[in-house]
């Protein structure tokens, strides 16, 4: 008997099947919109409130509304980094890391296409980020330093942390983004 060891549940993960008895009846009963103002999908509201508490409980965000739920991480990624830059259309510096996912590089890739400055921090042969020269890249155009909190093909803990305190001791304005996909739940997010 021949036997498959899958171990990408990062990029794939089985739906526990708690969530799939959780979810099963906003399939097939509750499936109302929860913005309209009928009661059918306005009382599914609730159970997103409840959900986004869930959540917000998870990460340690300090408000619910914090808490905006999206398609995939991809969504995300690009709805927050666009977010940034649409909000500081002067500035047009970014400094990322060589070994961001693609949803974040494919991005930054075409924003160097329309006008922006995109500088890549290195890793070494252990795919551990080499922070030396960041202190070097920001300057007072940087708006955006990006830095993953987990690689998601390697599994190197990225120095995310201190990646935010240098930016801040450098740069007040310049906003830091951590795509916190693959450490969720292994790391603790606050």
């Amino acid at each position: 008997m021949k036997r498959v060891v899958y171990l990408d549940n990062n990029a794939t993960t089985k739906v526990d099947e708690k969530v799939v008895e959780k979810m099963l009846p906003f399939f097939s009963e509750y499936y109302g919109n929860p913005s309209s103002s009928h009661a059918f999908g306005g009382n599914i509201m609730k159970d997103i409130d409840e959900s986004r508490e869930k959540v917000k409980n998870f990460l340690g965000a300090s408000k619910s509304r914090e808490i905006v739920f999206t398609s995939c991480g991809t969504e995300s990624a690009n709805a927050a980094i666009m977010g940034i830059l649409n909000a500081h259309k002067t500035k047009k510096h970014i400094i990322t890391t060589e070994v961001e996912h693609p949803c974040v590089l494919t991005l930054y890739k075409i924003l160097e296409k329309s006008g922006y400055r995109v500088d890549y921090l290195k890793v070494d042969r252990e795919g551990k980020l080499l922070i030396s020269d960041l202190e070097n890249m920001i300057t007072e155009d940087t708006i955006l330093v990006s830095c993953m909190m987990a690689n998601n093909e390697t599994g190197v803990i990225m120095p995310y942390e201190k990646v935010a305190e240098i930016v801040k001791e450098k740069n007040k304005n310049a906003y830091v983004f951590v795509d916190g996909v693959q450490g969720a739940g292994k790391i603790k997010i606050d």
